[in-house]
């Protein structure tokens, strides 16, 4: 698979505009699609925040502690605000810190522009200090950054500016990352008295090569035929939230008379108290999703590729489909009958008005709640994952957000936590970095201007967790909740169930996680609980709080999550 680039060539001269420097120009540009720019500085990037600070638009710049970090909070910034996600990082290893982050941005389709600070051009190749230029031995950065972005364009001659950016914006906001790379000298310079490149300077090759879609017209009389024939299930994905499609898939299920189900990392997708509502797909999911399916004469995919972790438990039931097809910007990874793609709101709109209305005194199925995975009991020390979840659901009000980290603190919060009306629900399974959950709420909590609930455990708060100290600067109003088993609980239990279980690498010793917090921010509200009632008590304690909260809830490393894959190894 041929990696992108976007090649820079000769662009012409257009108007004159005031001189500017390509900072301050590029800052402008930004600001058209942010109000943020998350980053964490360096020698070559201090140009473009020296920019942010005398800009006249209303956007801030933000300071992460590591650039994973702040790459994270311009994912979880875009995710939940639809809109641009920035993050600025300087060269060498600043930017090197930003692919993990990128990664997940690339896999799960966010929209994120990432500004990354090189050496000056006159240097490169001559044994500048953070060389990435490809020359004389050196990393190469545009085929570094290309395998995690959809575009990357290093920027070398300030008057290609204003085509350079405007170009990976349309590029990140199609389901980017982009990236761009700013030497620090052309950063520097003004603007020419010229103006700025015409964007027909950028030549842009698409990434992936695929066939055509089948026609609008072929699938939309698939549904014609289709609907009607026996029961319907949508099994819905994160698109549909980043394409604000909500609405419509509501109106869309509705028309086909049809039951939906979401994928783990689309609670959002759909009201989870709508009565047309089945639960969760896939590993972290509900039982009752694969029965539905296995008597389903449509399944129809909406904004999702259905990846291993959507499909696990699923696989036979959608082969067997007599009839799969699929709404959505990328090709599925399962068998489909027919592929519409486009605006998703738009489609999904004409998917119900090309469906026959249902016939009078008709109502829709009323199906049964899915019932939770039956976990082992266990007998160690703290709170129990359910409990907690349940502890915190039943203080979530309206419009407050979760993210929420990989591990056995994830699958517990997808398995439990319903999402709240006007909610958003983030979780990254794209790549499962652990430790997004940090950036990526304190992102979404500043775009959003909400509270914001971060669920995670210890192992990824030990990798990333420090940006608590961001959010305690900025008075993010952010709630940490850490369940501190003292160990990478997810790979004890896979020590456990896949091999001898007579060794460990993955528990740690004790650590006082939220004293440690309460010492270092004696500011913000801080707790550590071992019990459901303390827990409940520290919620209670802080509901009210303007800024940011860290409660710690002591569990048991033993404990099985609600996985389907341990438990079928359990029970095999």
């Amino acid at each position: 698979m041929n990696r992108t680039r976007c090649i820079l060539e000769t662009a012409s001269e257009t108007a004159v505009e005031y001189r500017k420097s390509v900072a301050d120009r590029i800052v402008d540009l930004i600001a058209e699609h942010s109000d943020h720019v998350f980053g964490v500085g360096g020698a070559n990037i201090e140009d473009l925040y020296d920019a942010v600070h005398r800009s006249a638009a209303p956007i801030t710049g933000i300071v992460a502690k590591h650039e994973f970090g702040a790459a994270t909070m311009a994912d979880g910034y875009a995710r939940t605000t639809n809109r641009l996600g920035v993050v600025a990082a300087t060269s060498g290893g600043g930017a090197l810190n930003l692919i993990a982050a990128l990664g997940e941005s690339f896999d799960s389709r966010v929209p994120v522009l990432a500004l990354v600070g090189q050496p000056p051009l006159a240097l490169e190749g001559h044994g500048a200090f953070q060389d990435t230029s490809g020359g004389a031995g050196r990393i190469d950065a545009e085929r570094l950054f290309g395998s995690v972005a959809r575009c990357c364009v290093k920027l070398t001659r300030p008057e290609d500016v204003t085509a350079a950016v405007e170009r990976a914006i349309e590029v990140a906001m199609a389901g980017g990352p982009a990236v761009l790379l700013l030497p620090k000298d052309i950063q520097s310079q003004p603007m020419p008295d010229a103006g700025f490149a015409a964007r027909d300077g950028l030549l842009f090759g698409q990434r992936f090569v695929r066939d055509a879609p089948d026609t609008q017209d072929e699938v939309l009389a698939l549904v014609a035929a289709a609907v009607g024939t026996g029961l319907t299930v949508i099994v819905a994905g994160p698109e549909v939230a980043r394409a604000d499609a909500r609405a419509e898939l509501v109106i869309m299920a509705r028309a086909l008379r049809a039951v939906v189900a979401v994928t783990p990392d689309a609670k959002d997708a759909f009201p989870n108290d709508h009565p047309l509502f089945v639960g969760i797909a896939g590993s972290m999911g509900h039982p009752r999703v694969a029965e539905l399916l296995g008597d389903a004469a449509v399944c129809v995919l909406v904004g999702t590729q259905m990846p291993v972790l959507a499909r696990a438990g699923l696989e036979a039931a959608l082969a067997n489909c007599p009839t799969v097809w699929h709404v959505g910007a990328e090709p599925a990874f399962v068998r489909t009958d027919a592929w519409l793609r486009g605006p998703l709101r738009t489609r999904l709109l004409e998917v119900a008005s090309a469906t026959a209305p249902a016939k009078p005194g008709y109502e829709p199925p009323r199906p049964i709640p899915s019932p939770a995975l039956r976990v082992p009991s266990t007998s160690g020390p703290g709170v129990r994952y359910r409990d907690a979840i349940e502890a915190i659901n039943a203080r979530l009000t309206p419009g407050t957000d979760v993210v929420v980290d990989a591990g056995n603190t994830g699958a517990a919060a997808v398995h439990h936590l319903p999402v709240p009306p006007d909610s958003r629900f983030v979780i990254a399974l794209g790549m499962g970095g652990m430790g997004y959950a940090f950036g990526a709420g304190i992102g979404s909590a500043m775009g959003r201007r909400r509270r914001t609930f971060v669920i995670a455990g210890d192992g990824a708060y030990f990798m990333h967790g420090h940006e608590v100290h961001t959010a305690v600067e900025h008075h993010v109003p952010v709630t940490f909740v850490i369940f501190n088993n003292n160990a990478h609980a997810m790979c004890v239990t896979r020590e456990q169930l896949y091999y001898s279980g007579d060794y460990t690498y993955n528990r740690f010793g004790p650590a006082r996680i939220g004293a440690a917090v309460a010492a270092m921010f004696p500011r913000i509200p801080a707790y550590s609980t071992d019990t459901r009632a303390a827990f409940e008590a520290a919620l209670d304690a802080t509901h009210d709080a303007k800024g940011p909260v860290f409660i710690e809830i002591l569990c048991d490393p033993d404990e099985i999550p609600p996985f389907a894959p341990f438990l079928k190894e359990i029970t095999a």
